[in-house]
């Protein structure tokens, strides 16, 4: 039996579960919340988890491994990796890529180094699944010293959900995956789309930093890059100012004054014109992935949807599908609006492309990676 202690550290935040691998049950949770603020949970990380395993009580003892999620590994950590002095370096090197994340997600590996010694610490990457994708997906037209010297290129991120549902869509499929075309929409607050060729990631919305791609619960997705410029001239816009901007007041809260896709939805349905338009453009955004990635893989076995938006909302789930008949993807409107958990079809019996809904479980995704590390 393995035990694996998934930690997920943000720069104010512990979130961390307790997971028995083999039978994928989650013994413990929980959240300690502003760290190192008046009345928050801890002073600092370190504390922090101190707080966390006097929480875990006798359960601490049976911590056969600690999984981490890290948010960007850069170009240079290409799977779960066995933490280290050289690691941690190695992880700071790339931190200039996500300034928000990898320090906060550092601060969990060093704080459980410290309280957990004897037990093997291993980081899993967001970005990791991506590193498949050929030259030609990732590469960015600019200049080629520019982008070398600073890192410049796509990434991708959510791989570990990606990876993950990818692995249930073969399983409900009942073929390897090794044999299998498919487009995976990871679809919540944040989103990003994948094209998953044979068990390999070929191209991914997100880029060099989760900006880029669908339209996303605060932020933009794609844009001119002019518009930065513009804005800058025009608007006197500050570089800070226009991060803001398109990472906590665009996406579906700048379209439509709503974040939640439920309030959205709601919204639509009673007559109000920006949530509507808002859910066009958000679909539409997700249709033309499909339709890239299609021409992409040059094959199709099915469509997938997942995370809080693509498993729990029948309505649009549908939207996306309506106009992509011609494509041969379709949903049986009883088999996608039966509530229903678990994994599931929802396109009807036909030759076509398969329609999926397969839940994710990142932490579990982490506590199997690491036990497969260690082990």
């Amino acid at each position: 039996m393995m035990r694996v202690f998934v930690v997920n550290s943000g720069s104010s935040s512990i979130k961390y579960q307790l997971i028995d691998v083999d039978s994928a049950e989650v013994v413990l949770s929980g959240l300690l919340q502003r760290l190192g603020e008046e009345g928050g949970d801890a002073a600092d990380h370190e504390q922090g988890m101190r707080v966390v395993l006097d929480r875990l009580g006798e359960e601490a003892a049976s911590i056969g491994a600690v999984g981490h999620r890290v948010v960007h590994g850069g170009s240079v950590f290409t799977a779960p990796t066995l933490v280290t002095d050289d690691v941690i370096a190695g992880i700071e090197a790339v931190s200039e890529l996500a300034p928000l994340h990898n320090p906060a997600n550092l601060a969990g590996i060093r704080a459980a180094r410290s309280s957990l010694a004897d037990v093997p610490q291993v980081a899993v990457f967001d970005t990791a699944f991506h590193q498949s994708m050929p030259a030609e997906a990732y590469t960015y037209a600019i200049d080629r010293a520019v982008a070398d010297r600073h890192g410049v290129r796509k990434y991708g991120f959510h791989g570990t959900s990606h990876e993950f549902v990818a692995h249930g869509a073969a399983d409900l499929l009942g073929a390897p995956l090794d044999e299998l075309q498919l487009i995976v929409l990871h679809l919540g607050n944040g989103a990003s789309a994948a094209a998953i060729d044979r068990g390999r990631s070929i191209d991914t919305s997100m880029g060099l930093t989760p900006l880029q791609g669908l339209v996303m619960g605060t932020r933009s997705g794609d844009l001119d890059p002019a518009v930065l410029v513009h804005l800058h001239r025009v608007a006197g816009l500050s570089v800070d100012e226009l991060d803001t901007l398109l990472n906590k007041r665009s996406g579906i809260l700048g379209l439509t004054g709503h974040s939640d896709m439920r309030d959205v939805t709601d919204a639509a349905a009673e007559g109000d014109a920006l949530a509507e338009a808002g859910l066009a453009v958000w679909a539409h955004r997700i249709r033309h992935y499909i339709g890239a990635y299609l021409a992409q893989l040059g094959g199709l076995d099915a469509v997938v949807f997942t995370a809080g938006v693509g498993e729990n909302s029948p309505a649009l789930r549908a939207r996306v599908i309506d106009r992509l008949g011609h494509l041969g993807l379709r949903v049986d409107p009883f088999l996608n609006e039966r509530a229903a958990r678990g994994s599931r079809v929802i396109s009807p019996a036909c030759d076509g492309p398969a329609v999926l809904v397969v839940p994710t479980n990142e932490e579990l995704a982490i506590a199997r990676a690491t036990a497969a590390v260690v082990t």
